[in-house]
């Protein structure tokens, strides 16, 4: 039975069973974390500075000459066998910079002027850095692709549903109906208001990103997530002007060296202890089996745990919360991709790699036409919040031990 909508923040149920579109949790957009976030984008770019900077030096103390010297190594040997479009113009230069800086000091230098040589270089770096990862968001944009996402999703839906051209301006189907949500959405909502939520998703596809915070907004009602996104994506125009204003911070896969990833975990850490959303893919990448991942990459989501630590320090009160997230399609985009880079790692190197089409928009048309003209649905499992610690958590907030009994997590 579809209930009609009332005056009340009661949530609206707008499809079958179990579909339910709510009101949002916050409905102006000025006051979600996010937006408060990257707003003050400036400063926040320099608190990763002096933070990362702290954390390098306590980690690599008199090491750090030779820590910068293995980043300009890779860096430059990055730029030579794995150069994107994406990549700064002058960044070759950047390197060369830093790599004259390093090495121009005489073997017969004062330790205490090689020490503050590498420590201005370093703080150079991580601020080169710092300013690459952090995205922005814009109102105007969010707005924007809120619409359009909405009117495409509905058209084509209508459209792919009669395969007929002359839908396009139907209304008879809705995209909720299949974008499916289920499991702890309530206690979810709930949390959002009482302390910062960190969504931990399976990860299938490279419209991950964009389905989850779609469904998020349009169907659950939440404000905003902070997420990454691959610097790779960021090759085509279109992706990279709306990832760099939907709040979205850049990753870069291709760059190992210690001083970019302590600089994004920084980044994330102190993201979190301003209150920020996040969303973090634990698979670190695609799952290339279609199974739950069960290695996962603790550096980013152990920033959480981090976080964690340091607002109970500082004496306050708000709490952290963990909330798993598994996304199923019956049809993947990049499946042909995927499947063949699964069996080329379990020894079918006879198999040869298919090129990943996701950049085609023509591909993109194709698999959203085929996906809405069949009876296939795309489903949102949200778990049962936890704390840092792994604890449940109930709708309040509140930790509960194995026998559901409230425990402090101070």
């Amino acid at each position: 039975m579809i209930k009609k909508p009332t005056k009340s923040r009661t949530p609206e149920k707008r499809r079958n069973e179990n579909s339910i579109v709510y009101p949002h949790v916050i409905p102006e957009i000025t006051n979600w974390p996010i937006f408060k976030l990257l707003a003050d984008r400036r400063n926040f770019v320099e608190e990763i500075c002096g933070f990362t900077f702290q954390r390098m030096k306590a980690i690599y103390g008199d090491e750090l000459p030779d820590i910068i010297a293995q980043a300009i190594y890779l860096e430059r040997i990055r730029m030579k066998e794995e150069p994107w479009k994406v990549d700064p113009p002058n960044e070759r230069q950047f390197w060369r910079k830093m790599s004259s800086k390093l090495m121009g000091k005489s073997p017969h230098t004062k330790k205490d002027e090689i020490t503050a040589n590498a420590e201005e270089i370093l703080r150079t770096i991580i601020r080169h850095y710092a300013g690459e990862i952090v995205g922005t968001f814009k109102k105007s944009t969010f707005l924007f692709a809120r619409r359009f996402l909405t009117v495409f999703f509905n058209r084509l839906l209508n459209t792919a549903a009669g395969r007929n051209m002359k839908r396009i301006f139907g209304y008879k189907h809705k995209v909720y109906e299949r974008l499916l949500t289920r499991g702890h959405i309530e206690a979810l909502r709930s949390l959002t208001t009482k302390g910062t939520v960190v969504v931990v998703p399976t990860h299938c596809s490279n419209l991950d990103s964009i389905l989850i915070g779609y469904a998020m907004d349009a169907i659950v009602g939440l404000p905003s997530f902070s997420y990454g996104a691959g610097l790779n994506l960021y090759n085509t125009g279109y992706t990279a002007y709306f990832m760099n204003r939907l709040g979205a911070y850049r990753v870069d896969r291709r760059k190992k060296n210690p001083i970019y990833l302590e600089t994004l975990k920084c980044m994330s850490n102190l993201s979190i202890q301003r209150g920020t959303n996040s969303l973090f893919f634990p698979g670190g990448t695609r799952s290339r089996s279609n199974v739950i991942e069960d290695k996962l990459k603790m550096g980013l989501l152990g920033t959480a745990i981090e976080a964690q630590r340091a607002i109970f320090q500082k004496g306050r009160n708000d709490k952290v919360f963990i909330v798993p997230l598994v996304l199923s399609y019956h049809v993947v985009l990049e499946a042909k991709y995927l499947i063949e880079q699964h069996l080329s790692r379990t020894g079918r190197e006879r198999y040869i790699k298919a090129r990943d089409e996701f950049y085609s928009f023509r591909k993109l048309m194709k698999f959203g036409w085929k996906f809405f003209s069949q009876p296939s649905e795309i489903t949102l499992s949200f778990g049962k919040p936890m704390d840092v610690l792994g604890n449940f958590v109930n709708a309040e907030g509140q930790s509960l031990d194995r026998f559901g009994k409230a425990i402090e997590l101070k």
